[in-house]
């Protein structure tokens, strides 16, 4: 199925900005301190720890903070007071965003998120409020030069959902969340090297915007990806790449 990206053309971009705000190490270990807590230290048993023991390796986190953080997580290093927590606003040009943090504090985390909001013109909703348009889905992307037809066959073969075909020559593996390991792990095998791959919430769909909302709704994202607590966030946001590339 040939499309564009628009779940990929933000999500990239915002990867290489936590990266060069040095922020991406912190967000790392907080993933896998929930993952463990959520789901059990050892990552053969806890597809969600692995993954994040993966991702934390690959942002050259070391390995003995990662096991400490494991640690600390399953109560065997000291208590662990972090919580998962979930905020839903709008953003400029009617566009929803979903806001998921790692915090220790709510009271700071939801006045941070919600001033980040009130800069760019949007407002913090109440919960549930956006939800109903996002889907819990794995997405697994892989570059240009990607032998399609090979793809295709491995991925569909292995249970994904669909295969997206990108105007810029990428791929996107759409996948269900429980089915979602198995089929990264059957590219793998396969030769398939994924770009980006991880459990997220997609947009069933979007808001095109023009280039002063795509501006405004950029530096929200960017202000919310500054923040420690915030893990992820989700938007419907659609945005052509020629706009994307002219706000750099």
């Amino acid at each position: 199925m040939a499309g564009h990206s628009k779940w990929a053309n933000i999500q990239h971009r915002k990867k290489a900005q936590d990266a060069r705000r040095g922020k991406l190490f912190t967000k790392l270990i907080r993933e896998v301190t929930i993952s463990a807590r959520d789901g059990g230290g050892d990552p053969t048993g806890n597809s969600r720890l692995r993954l994040a023991m993966e991702k934390a390796y690959a942002g050259n986190v070391p390995k003995d903070t990662v096991e400490r953080a494991i640690r600390r997580a399953t109560g065997e290093a000291g208590a662990d007071t972090l919580e998962e927590v979930r905020y839903e606003g709008y953003g400029p040009g009617g566009t929803a965003v979903m806001v998921d943090c790692v915090t220790d504090n709510r009271n700071r985390t939801v006045a941070e998120v919600r001033h980040a909001f009130g800069r760019c013109g949007g407002n913090l909703g109440a919960g549930g409020s956006v939800s109903y348009l996002f889907t819990r889905t794995g997405v697994i992307s892989l570059g240009p030069k990607t032998d399609e037809e090979r793809l295709m066959e491995v991925a569909i073969e292995a249970g994904a959902d669909d295969v997206i075909a990108n105007e810029d020559g990428s791929f996107d593996i759409i996948t269900n969340p429980d089915g979602f390991e198995e089929i990264r792990k059957e590219l793998i095998a396969s030769g398939f090297e994924p770009e980006q791959s991880q459990v997220t919430m997609r947009a069933s769909n979007h808001v095109s915007l023009d280039a002063g909302n795509a501006e405004k709704i950029m530096r929200l994202l960017d202000l919310l990806d500054d923040l420690d607590d915030v893990q992820q966030v989700h938007s419907n946001a659609d945005i052509p790449d020629d706009i994307l590339d002219s706000i750099g």
